[in-house]
């Protein structure tokens, strides 16, 4: 049975601060408090703090997947919080799943950059320019994207983290064992 429940979603590209880590690592943010979107809504601070704390507090976590597919879940995210600036993420990419290696490849090579929100809006309000102050947000996952909504961020590794190259032979080598697996 298909649920839609009102989900939203909402689109941002990694910012300057993702990093590719052992190949299995990522970070960046997913919300950028006070830009808005293509779409106009604009995510006040605070957003999700009712969220995460009901999250913790049931002992769940936001999902990491792919295109917002419930389908294709790639991951974990292991830290999900607020700071002065968004919705940081930090997670990890698992090896064992194959559209993971397929987005660890994808990002290293510049063919996807984009973190995007699943979310319920609980409490908004329009602002004298139309927009939509999103106030709070039941956050319920948080996608890998080819096309985010809010394009101001952008994704590059970090300096203290793999290389380019580093990164392209990491996704070549993770292409050959898929292909290997693809044979068994």
């Amino acid at each position: 049975m298909d649920m839609e429940w009102n989900l939203e979603r909402k689109f941002c590209r990694f910012d300057k601060e993702l990093s590719v880590k052992d190949g299995v690592e990522i970070a960046g943010y997913a919300s950028l408090f006070g830009n808005p979107d293509r779409g106009g809504d604009v995510v006040e601070k605070g957003a999700y703090a009712q969220s995460l704390s009901q999250l913790s507090a049931e002992g769940r976590q936001v999902k990491m997947l792919w295109q917002h597919d419930p389908t294709q879940p790639i991951g974990v995210w292991d830290e999900v919080r607020e700071d002065a600036r968004g919705l940081y993420v930090k997670g990890r990419l698992l090896e064992d799943v194959a559209r993971a290696r397929e987005a660890a490849a994808l990002i290293a090579a510049q063919a996807i950059d984009g973190l995007s929100i699943g979310y319920r809006t609980v409490k908004a309000v329009k602002n004298d320019k139309g927009r939509r102050l999103l106030k709070e947000l039941e956050l319920w996952e948080v996608s890998l994207v080819t096309f985010p909504m809010l394009p101001s961020a952008r994704v590059r590794a970090k300096g203290d983290t793999l290389g380019d190259d580093t990164l392209r032979q990491l996704a070549a080598a993770f292409e050959g064992v898929r292909r290997e697996m693809a044979r068994m």
